[in-house]
């Protein structure tokens, strides 16, 4: 692929953080004017890389690796606004999954992310909110954005939000929502947005995990022209939240919503309110955010990310994957309710001081041409999107792409999920010309931002279409087989593993350390299992092959079939079920449920149907089955434990290749799922 690299800017810019003319390399990369920090096992560091070399890419990342003091000490110290400097750069060792970086500084991240860009250009375009209406686009200048974020901060603090308070945000995106997350980081709150598409139970339950005092939402949605309730919502799920004090309610309509006893209005509340707000001062490993993430179990875990380390990884990895330039327009049309709206909407462009697009609405509203009409209209330079999104645009066609003037593109992203090829080079040849960057990016909620790209990398380095390729700076991938043995060498493929930390990984699992450990540092001890398995190839590089354990990716929304599994057990009629993941032509994923119905059910069409009701009650409307199947019984081991991977075979066709079969409690009942699948399939 004829690919345009970043350019040398990305390495000027690196080696612009490494001190002044005339001062000696290794005094600065190796030297004493960082403290070098701890980590269990760590090795000591090489020899200083020379002087012509350090600009390169595998210079870098080698520098990262042996000396990762050396490598963040100085990028934190020039990237960030601190108000006290860090003594040590890390302390991490993962046999305990204590994780720490930049220690003894502090800082605030909105005025990282907001004040510093105000004194140099308040007038700088901070955010264009494009709204669902199409042809719509509000702009928000650095000036506008701080003012509103120290109302809404002095507005939390009126309503006795204090340090470490945690606030629940669920809202559509929208410049108050950046605004809510930046005044909780202002006054040094913790704040947990849930997707504004979660069910009134899905939102309580993380609620009151959190034990959230506050929750901050509107009276309306909008989204693909559909009005959303959301305010019912958060009334049905407060009922069962005892820690919620206030909700704060903005409008996005014009419709009154019924206002009761624990409610404010936010704009009229936020108009008292003075437009500065004196910032709090945050150690660095002070909690900034809760995001909750499935698990494999049937409870969401709340993953923990900090200020410092998080904020610079954001930071770093927006500038430098997708070739950010002053003056760009960033539009990542992800939802603030994951955590790629997180790093990519809001904290990684805004710390860089980029003009960053709220996309409210949806690839098809009005038609197949919104996302691009949107980029010519607004300028976009670098688009970020999901594989989902552009499978389903792609059916419709070239022309709802050509239309439009996509000449202002340079980098296009694809997040969430493996792109298939496809995909990839529709991508790559319609929409970005042949002419852009292409940049399939591997990261997790967990590991806070980008780890594997094609980008950066060494000046026209080649791009391998369907793949991540290259580890970011500090990460270091490393592959293990079944036994917990390291993979060596290439054309390898196994578990996904790294073996050393980087700063914008998550902590812990809020209130649940153990359960931190258990997930990600215990099935291979001294390493960071990321859940997925990979391919390194002969050439050396990353493919992600997909989840290792009970998570699948429905359209880029990670939900565990635990999940699914626990909101359909309650039915009465089902003493039984299982999920699976299957391949889906547009979602990627889809959920694929076998259940087991009592002997005096007399209409499994209704069962089928308040199954399907109740999923999207407890979790969301994403997660429901797309097919459901009436069994007799599952296929269980001899201790009772159900066997997915049979079901999966079943259903993607691989039932030559069954592997042992030997441990089912009765074999026969393969032959029994596959006679009523056949039939399903029939009807």
């Amino acid at each position: 692929m004829a690919a345009r690299s970043l350019g040398r800017g990305v390495w000027r810019f690196l080696g612009s953080l490494r001190g002044r003319p005339g001062q000696p390399v290794r005094t600065l990369l190796f030297g004493a004017s960082e403290t070098s920090g701890r980590a269990s096992g760590s090795q000591s560091s090489g020899p200083a890389v020379d002087a012509e070399q350090r600009g390169s890419y595998t210079a870098l990342r080698a520098q990262a690796a042996r000396e990762p003091a050396a490598f963040w000490g100085p990028l934190a110290r020039d990237t960030l606004v601190w108000d006290t400097p860090y003594h040590t750069v890390w302390d991490c060792d993962f046999s305990s999954g204590k994780i720490g970086w930049f220690l003894g500084g502090q800082l605030n991240v909105s005025v990282n992310c907001l004040d510093q860009h105000v004194q140099k250009s308040p007038d700088s375009i901070a955010l264009i909110w494009e709204q669902d209406e199409p042809g719509t686009e509000v702009r928000i200048t650095y000036r506008e954005l701080l003012e509103t974020t120290c109302r809404l901060a002095n507005t939390l603090k009126k309503h006795e939000v204090r340090r470490g308070d945690r606030v629940a945000i669920y809202m559509p995106v929208s410049p108050l929502a950046v605004a809510a997350m930046l005044a909780c980081a202002r006054i040094g709150a913790v704040h947990t947005v849930v997707f504004a598409g979660f069910s009134a139970e899905s939102l309580a339950g993380r609620i009151n995990d959190a034990k959230c005092k506050v929750v901050i939402t509107v009276n309306q949605g909008i989204r693909g022209g559909r009005v959303l309730e959301l305010k019912k919502i958060v009334d049905e799920a407060v009922k069962l939240c005892p820690s919620v004090k206030r909700v704060l309610v903005t409008h996005r309509t014009d419709r009154k919503v019924p206002m009761g006893k624990l409610d404010v209005n936010l704009e009229q509340e936020m108009a008292k309110e003075d437009p500065e707000c004196a910032p709090e001062s945050m150690g660095s490993e002070d909690m900034l955010f809760l995001l909750y993430t499935s698990g494999s179990t049937g409870k969401p875990k709340g993953l923990v990310h900090t200020q410092a380390g998080y904020l610079l990884y954001a930071a770093l990895t927006h500038k430098l994957v997708f070739g950010y330039r002053p003056g760009d327009v960033f539009g990542c049309v992800a939802d603030i309710g994951w955590i790629t709206g997180h790093s990519y909407v809001v904290y990684g462009p805004l710390c860089n001081g980029a003009t960053s697009v709220l996309f409210e609405s949806t690839p098809t509203y009005p038609n197949a041409g919104r996302y691009w009409e949107t980029v010519q209209r607004l300028q976009i330079n670098q688009f970020y999107c999901a594989p989902t999104a552009v499978r389903l645009l792609l059916k419709y066609g070239d022309t709802w792409v050509k239309k439009y003037d996509r000449s202002s593109l340079r980098t296009l992203g694809s997040v969430g999920e493996p792109i298939n090829l496809e995909a990839w080079e529709w991508l790559h040849k319609v929409v970005g010309d042949g002419r852009c960057t292409l940049v399939d990016t591997w990261w997790q909620t967990e590991t806070g931002g980008i780890c594997i790209a094609p980008r950066p990398s060494e000046e026209g380095a080649e791009i391998v279409p369907c793949m991540a390729m290259r580890p970011f700076f500090g990460i270091l991938p490393v592959i293990m087989d079944e036994k917990g043995n390291i993979m060596e060498g290439d054309d390898v493929s196994g578990a996904l593993c790294f073996s050393q930390a980087w700063p914008g990984m998550a902590r812990t699992i809020y209130n649940d350390h153990s359960r931190f450990v258990s997930a990600y540092f215990t099935d291979y001890p001294g390493y960071y299992f990321t859940g997925d398995g990979a391919y390194r190839t002969k050439g050396g590089y990353y493919q992600i092959t997909g989840r290792m354990d009970d998570i699948i990716n429905v359209s880029g929304h990670r939900v565990g079939t635990a999940e699914i599994e626990d909101a359909m057990a309650n039915h009465p009629s089902v003493p039984e079920t299982a999920v699976i993941g299957y391949p889906h032509d547009i979602k990627g994923e889809a959920a694929f449920a076998f259940i087991v119905l009592k002997d005096d059910v007399d209409d499994s069409d209704v069962v089928v149907k308040e199954l399907r009701s109740a999923v999207a009650t407890k979790i969301a409307k994403y997660a429901v089955p797309d097919q459901i199947l009436v069994v007799k019984r599952l296929p269980k081991t001899r201790s009772g434990k159900v066997m997915r991977r049979l079901l999966r075979k079943i259903v993607t066709g691989k039932t030559q290749d069954l592997g042992d079969t030997t441990t089912l409690e009765d074999p026969s009942v393969i032959k029994e799922i596959l006679s009523a699948y056949q039939k399903y399939k029939d009807k």
